[in-house]
């Protein structure tokens, strides 16, 4: 997976903050944030999306996300937490590696993370 900027980024090959590792796991905070502690959880084994991603990794990486998302609510005083997936390209997944978004939430902070019905 040459082409996988996650791949790139579990190989050590770009500069990241780290917030979580182990032997599954990669959680780091993205370039873009969309608030304070807003962070990126990816399985290191390459896996493009929830159709595909091994079902015990899916599960340990709920679990990891939950244990991040109360670190990450202390250390940042967030009062809740958006957790962000899309899988496939009309879901607007732009990186093909599974990856979920931490977004720590505060009163007031203006952020609309929720989808609108259109129909």
């Amino acid at each position: 997976m040459d082409l996988c900027v996650f791949c790139t980024i579990i190989n050590k090959k770009l500069p990241i903050e780290v917030i979580f590792e182990d032997d599954n796991f990669l959680a780091f905070l993205p370039i873009e944030q969309i608030s304070r502690g807003h962070t990126l959880l990816i399985p290191k084994m390459h896996y493009e999306n929830v159709f595909d991603i091994d079902t015990t990794i899916l599960q340990q990486l709920a679990s990891t996300a939950q244990t991040i998302s109360k670190e990450l609510t202390i250390k940042y005083g967030a009062s809740g937490v958006n957790l962000l997936h899309a899988s496939g390209k009309d879901a607007q997944q732009s990186v093909f590696h599974f990856h979920l978004h931490i977004v720590p939430r505060h009163q007031g902070d203006g952020l609309d993370l929720w989808f609108r019905n259109t129909l």
